[in-house]
């Protein structure tokens, strides 16, 4: 492991005034957000969707790095350019997403553990063999009855722990993910609770697997009500307890904090970016604070297109214009610049 190299490139990441697009779909749930415009999923139809994202003229502006997909990693574009050379040729870094599907956790109730650890470190050089240069782990903590339970959080926790280690070891920057969701009808209090207590028990496990923080970077959500609460805090709320339960939690070791977009509406993930970004800019904040969206910079571009190259540009445009509203939004300036 060169510690060096992995800072360079976690701060590369969360570069002034860019972020991380993520596109790391797995084929299931590329083929709902595919149905929901009526095209088929098919290799060559999502390499199409996904080459027409990456050159866009300019978005390099704005996004620093692509998490992808396994499949998408290994393809060519139409031209027969490998993908992640296209994406270099950009200087858009690539990533990988290496977790795979979530399972019940044993002996609980409805609580989840994710897969992918059984060969991961084979996996992870051949990534790094192929120019991937960092990597995501995504653990789910679900709030309901009487959940999660400490048992829950603490095993994702090891898991994410393993994960970054290994990474590491590969010479990629792994990016830590323990997603809170926002599913449910809970208050903005016990999305702060949980995350809270999420963070520690990752950045605990992080410390006994000898985890360099200086190499890494944290996906987190931001601390909102549940979808389905009978009252929905607003921005500023959002931002006050973001930033209050990442202050408590995360080591400044840390280079930088890349927010998911959770299922928020595109402009409600750009809004709450916002509000996060103008907050952290009176307090000091010791990391870089930006974005790793998916449907958050997609929804709108994947309407656009709907399947068909005639609307290629159209859907580059829809794409670029998501960017810089994000990117603005990530340097507390109004969403219309």
């Amino acid at each position: 492991m060169n510690i060096g190299e992995l800072n360079d490139t976690a701060l590369a990441l969360v570069a002034p005034g860019k972020g991380i697009l993520a596109a790391d779909e797995s084929t299931n749930t590329i083929k709902r957000r595919f149905d929901s415009i009526d095209v088929e999923s098919t290799e060559q139809s999502r390499r199409n969707y996904r080459e027409m994202l990456f050159r866009t003229a300019g978005v390099n502006e704005f996004i620093s790095g692509v998490i992808l997909y396994d499949e998408t990693l290994r393809q060519r574009g139409a031209d027969g350019t490998p993908i992640v050379s296209i994406l270099q040729e950009r200087g858009i870094i690539p990533g990988i997403k290496v977790d795979k599907s979530t399972n019940p956790l044993a002996n609980t109730d409805g609580e989840l553990i994710t897969d992918g650890i059984d060969g991961l470190r084979d996996r992870l050089a051949e990534y790094h063999a192929i120019g991937a240069r960092f990597s995501k782990w995504r653990a789910v903590i679900t709030i309901g009855d009487g959940i999660p339970s400490q048992y829950c959080i603490d095993a994702n926790a090891h898991m994410l722990g393993r994960f970054a280690a290994l990474s590491q070891e590969a010479g990629l920057v792994p990016i830590v993910e323990p997603e809170t969701l926002m599913d449910g009808d809970h208050t903005i209090e016990r999305c702060y609770e949980v995350t809270l207590e999420a963070l520690r028990s990752t950045y605990a496990e992080l410390a006994r697997q000898r985890v360099d923080l200086r190499g890494t970077l944290l996906k987190p959500n931001m601390v909102i009500s549940g979808k389905d609460a009978a009252e929905c805090a607003d921005a500023n709320e959002v931002a006050e307890r973001t930033l209050d339960c990442l202050m408590r939690a995360v080591p400044a070791a840390v280079p930088g904090i890349v927010f998911l977009s959770g299922g928020q509406s595109d402009d409600e993930a750009t809004e709450n970016l916002h509000a996060i970004s103008c907050a952290a800019q009176g307090m000091s904040a010791p990391w870089e604070l930006s974005f790793s969206y998916g449907r958050g910079l997609q929804a709108a571009p994947l309407k656009a297109w709907a399947g068909s190259a005639d609307n290629a540009e159209t859907a580059q445009q829809e794409f670029y214009r998501r960017a810089k509203l994000t990117a603005a939004a990530r340097r507390g300036e109004p969403a219309s610049a």
